[in-house]
């Protein structure tokens, strides 16, 4: 096992990011730099390089999870919480770039942006846009996870949030891990629920949106509760 600092000063992943930009470094520098330390049998390096070959390349880390990652050898609580935290960090900045101040006029748009993050999940997560007066997105936020087959709503929670921000209208969206999007009657029930007390609130739910593998239910474009 070749320790890191057995590495010239200059050729550790470390050094190289500050002194020659964390572009350069590859895949395998970039984990290493995350692990921060080696196990009794591999360097940083080689957990690093380990841990891509297990999932076959970066591409692997859109879906690893933390059971997967501490069934490696050489891979603790520590170093999976690190990867995950860092993975999750990663798409949240993305979602921020690509959605604040966004102006949200049809469902495609909402189902392009939350289809990456809801087409895995094996329970069902509840999500709310919250939108000015011309449609621009103010916030996105998580509200509820649930089960497999149902997400508990408590409609005080999204209207608050709506009332915090400012904003005059929401788009409800969640998933079902089946991957079939056509609505359960909870589901219609629910949305009519949350029609009625936005009616009375001046919030107004422009739509919710269910989100499967590849497709998406609209109830705005499908049914005439909206």
């Amino acid at each position: 096992m070749v320790k890191i600092k057995d590495i010239p000063i200059n050729d550790r992943p470390i050094e190289r990011l500050i002194n020659n930009g964390v572009d350069t470094l590859t895949n395998e520098e970039l984990l290493a730099i995350l692990l921060k330390t080696g196990s009794k049998k591999f360097s940083s390096k080689e957990l690093a390089e380990r841990i891509l070959s297990e999932i076959n390349g970066i591409q692997g880390l859109k879906t690893i999870n933390f059971n997967q990652l501490i069934n490696i050898d050489g891979i603790g609580k520590t170093k999976a919480s690190s990867i995950i935290a860092a993975i999750e960090l990663s798409k949240r900045v993305d979602s921020i770039n690509n959605i604040y101040g966004m102006k949200v006029n049809n469902a495609d748009l909402v189902f392009k942006y939350y289809q990456n993050t809801l087409k895995d999940k094996s329970q069902e997560y509840f999500y709310c846009m919250y939108l000015s007066s011309n449609k621009k997105v103010l916030e996105s936020k998580l509200l509820f996870i649930g089960t497999l087959n149902y997400s508990l709503i408590h409609p005080r929670e999204i209207f608050k949030e709506a009332y915090l921000v400012g904003a005059t209208s929401i788009i409800c969206i969640h998933n079902h891990p089946t991957g079939e999007v056509q609505p359960s009657q909870m589901d219609i029930n629910m949305t009519k629920e949350l029609i009625d007390i936005g009616n009375v609130l001046g919030i107004k739910v422009d739509d919710h949106i269910i989100i499967g593998k590849d497709k998406y239910y609209s109830f705005f474009e499908n049914s005439n509760i909206l």
